[in-house]
This record gives structure tokens, C-alpha cells and sequence, in this order.
């Protein structure tokens, strides 16, 4: 099965608390210059010659193009600035991760226990009330800190500056603990980002024409907390896009927890008809995506769970032939003869891929030398596996290929 969207027209509306940035549905998408970067690193070859010449392409918004927790590549993630550029590249899908704060308010974070990475609690006041305070290096030991959101309450989320997402593990201090972003990323444009609620991100992507793909992210804190139970959560995450006027078609919720995938099935089957399981069993022990007796679930015993969609990682959909060419695997096939519609996670996030590209391309490591590969894997993805999506940390790459490729 392949989905097909026709995306929203731009909606003329100001973001609740964010109107000073104006609305820009109608703002000149960009392709910018990686994508020309990317090809120009290309080896000679019909896929390069191709690519080459829709560089001077007008861009247009695709759902192909999912943008991951916004533009993270560049902009601190799950803030208004890293979604407007996401869409800006074009991107026709927009994620919030969704958790809760000690008041059971629905906010956008990767994780339920990430502040202490991705904004400047350790340095407020509010570090008293962090489940572990900041721990400084010593000696051989890193320094640590866990501050979740559930810790404080959403009036006290909203006062917190976000950052990008990294940590100095050898720092001394706690502001010394704010740094040791990725040489390949940037603080370029942290200064002034804005943290988004749930129901502000719903409102921020329909103004820019975007739909949505909220991932409801596994609670750090035990279940119920105070009375609030993992299917409150679930359904909470629904009733807001109910509230907004949503039509279910253009919302895609995603969870790792299978559980929370087949409650929206079963009671809203409106939106769990595009619910999407994002698949961890790489976590299983002995688990293999080129051997079924390894999965947990097959393709096709998910199938008659009433699960449409499958999000594994790249390297779960790929391996390498005979040849050492980059192939779909057992899990892909499989995937496409149960008529399970496949989005995929996540490029432009290894940063350069001159040594093998990481995890993200463990299973195909000996064919990817130069970030070119970027390309080369979203053709194998795209035309071979047959993906209807790509989150990317940087869509204007994504976007540029559905566009030259027509999807």
C-alpha cells in the first residue's frame, strides 16, 4: 500500500504566543546548497546526471519529505525556527515528539528526560527540582544530570531557553555542561528558539501547510503517573488534534510501544488507520532483519493487527548483495507483500559519512565512503524498497529528490 496526500492549503493563521514571527505558508521554499553539494560529490553516473539536472528545479512541498524533529541538523529541535525551516525545505510532514510535563501538559520533546541536553534548565533555578542534578567529571567518571519534564510543570517548561541538543561530558560546571555540540551541527541559530506545546506545534504546521506525525514517546516516570495512565496519554495526544479541527487523514501518530499503535486502532480507528509503529527490535536479542525467525512479529501478523505502517531505521530496510551493492532485505520484502506502507528514519543525521556513516548504515557500512551516499541510499530507498517517506534532520535533501523523482 502507498498513501497519498493532498496536502493542505496554506492556513492565514498566527501561532498562539508566537505572532511576532509571522505567518510564512506562503514563503518561498529553498532547496539551499547541500543537495547541489551532495550531488556534486556524486560519482559519474546516470543516478548523478539525473540529479543534476533538477538543481535549478523550483522546490515544492512533498510528503516524501518528513521533517525530523524539525531542521535538527542546524536549529535547536522542536522549536517554532526549527519547523519553519523544515517546511521552508519543503518538507510536507512535520513531527512533534510528544511527552508531559508534572501538570499532564502535552509539550514537543524527544524526550521525556532530556531538558538537561536540549534547554538551559541546569543553569536556572529550576535545577532543584531535576530528578538528578548536575554530577561534574572526575577523573575517568562523566559528568551527569537527568531533568525530565514531568519535573516541572508547563508554566515553568514555557520559561526554559532551548538549545542544541548536546552535553560536555567532562564538564566541571553546569554551564560547561551546555556545550559539546557536534562539529558538523552549529549554535548558529539557538539564540531566541522557542519551545512549542503539543497543541502550539498542530497549530504552527497547519499554518504552514504541513501535516503532522506526532510520536507519543515512552514515559520515563512509571505508569499511571498520578493517576494519568498510558492510555490517557494516548488518547490525550488524539483529543488534540480533535480539538483543532484536524482531519485524521493528515495526522500520522507514531509510537515504539506496539500497545499504543493498536489502542488507536481500536478507539480511533480514524486515526489509527495511518498509525504508525516505529520498530525497535534491533533492541531484541538475536534479532536479524534479513531472518523472520528472529522478528518478534511478522509483516504479515502485524497486518492483521490492523497496523498500516511500519517506520523501521535505515539500516533495518537494506543490506548488501554479492556484489556489494546496496539491496532491500528480507524485512523489506516482507514489509511489501503484507502491504505494509514503509517510512523511514533518519537521514542527514550521521554527520559526514567518510567512515562508514555509523549506526544509521551499520548494514551497509562497506558501500558508504562519502556522504554523496546520502543520495545513493535514498535512491535504493526510494525506488527499491519502495518507502513513502524519509525523516531527515535536513529535508531540503529529501525533498529535492521526491521532486526530481516525481514522488
Amino acid at each position: 500500500m502507498r498513501y497519498s496526500i493532498l496536502l493542505a492549503a496554506a492556513v492565514a493563521m498566527p501561532v498562539a504566543g508566537h505572532a511576532q514571527q509571522g505567518d510564512d505558508a506562503g514563503a518561498a521554499m529553498s532547496y539551499g546548497q547541500r543537495p547541489a553539494y551532495l550531488v556534486d560529490k556524486m560519482a559519474d553516473g546516470p543516478l548523478k546526471d539525473e540529479l543534476a539536472a533538477c538543481l535549478g528545479n523550483t522546490p515544492e512541498r512533498t510528503a516524501f519529505s518528513i521533517g525530523h524533529r524539525g531542521a535538527p541538523l542546524m536549529f535547536p529541535e522542536h522549536t517554532v525556527q526549527s519547523n519553519r525551516a523544515a517546511a521552508r525545505q519543503g518538507a510536507g510532514i512535520l513531527e512533534c515528539d510528544v511527552t508531559f510535563t508534572a501538570d499532564k501538559q502535552l509539550v514537543c520533546r524527544h524526550a521525556q528526560n532530556d531538558l538537561h541536553t536540549t534547554t538551559d534548565i541546569l543553569t536556572t533555578d529550576l535545577a532543584s527540582k531535576c530528578t538528578a542534578g548536575f554530577t561534574p567529571a572526575e577523573g575517568d567518571t562523566d559528568a551527569t544530570a537527568e531533568c525530565r519534564t514531568s519535573d516541572i510543570t508547563l508554566a515553568e517548561f514555557r520559561t526554559l531557553a532551548p538549545k542544541m541538543d548536546a552535553f560536555d561530558a567532562r564538564a566541571t560546571t553546569p554551564e560547561e555542561f551546555q556545550g559539546g555540540v557536534a562539529p558538523w551541527r552549529t549554535t548558529l541559530y539557538a539564540d531566541g528558539a522557542e519551545l512549542m506545546t503539543h497543541a502550539e506545534s498542530i497549530e504552527l504546521f497547519d499554518s504552514l501547510g504541513a501535516d503532522f506525525t506526532p510520536e507519543l514517546k515512552s514515559p520515563s516516570v512509571e505508569m499511571p503517573f498520578d493517576g494519568y495512565s498510558q492510555e490517557d496519554y494516548a488518547q490525550a495526544l488524539i483529543d488534540e488534534y480533535k480539538a483543532a479541527g484536524i482531519d485524521p487523514s493528515r495526522v500520522w501518530p507514531q509510537s515504539f510501544d506496539l500497545n499504543d499503535v493498536l489502542y488507536w486502532i481500536e478507539n480511533e480507528p480514524e486515526f489509527g488507520r495511518q498509525a504508525v509503529y516505529l520498530m525497535d527490535e534491533y533492541d531484541t536479542e538475536g534479532y536479524d532483519p534479513n531472518d523472520p525467525s528472529t522478528w518478534p512479529n511478522t509483516m504479515a501478523e502485524l497486518k492483521e493487527m490492523g497496523v498500516n505502517y511500519i517506520a523501521p531505521p535505515l539500516w533495518m530496510l537494506v543490506t548488501l548483495n554479492d556484489a556489494g551493492e546496496m539491496v532491500p532485505n528480507a524485512l523489506a520484502e516482507a514489509a511489501n507483500e503484507a502491504d505494509l506502507g514503509i517510512i523511514t528514519w533518519t537521514l542527514e543525521r550521521s554527520g559526514p559519512l567518510a567512515n562508514g556513516g555509523g549506526w544509521y548504515f551499520q548494514s551497509v557500512a562497506d558501500a558508504i565512503d562519502s556522504d554523496a551516499d546520502y543520495l545513493t541510499l535514498l535512491d535504493v530507498l526510494a525506488q527499491d524498497v519502495g518507502v513513502t517517506g524519509v525523516f531527515s534532520d535536513w529535508p531540503a535533501t529529501v525533498t529535492f529528490y521526491a521532486n526530481c523523482k516525481g514522488l
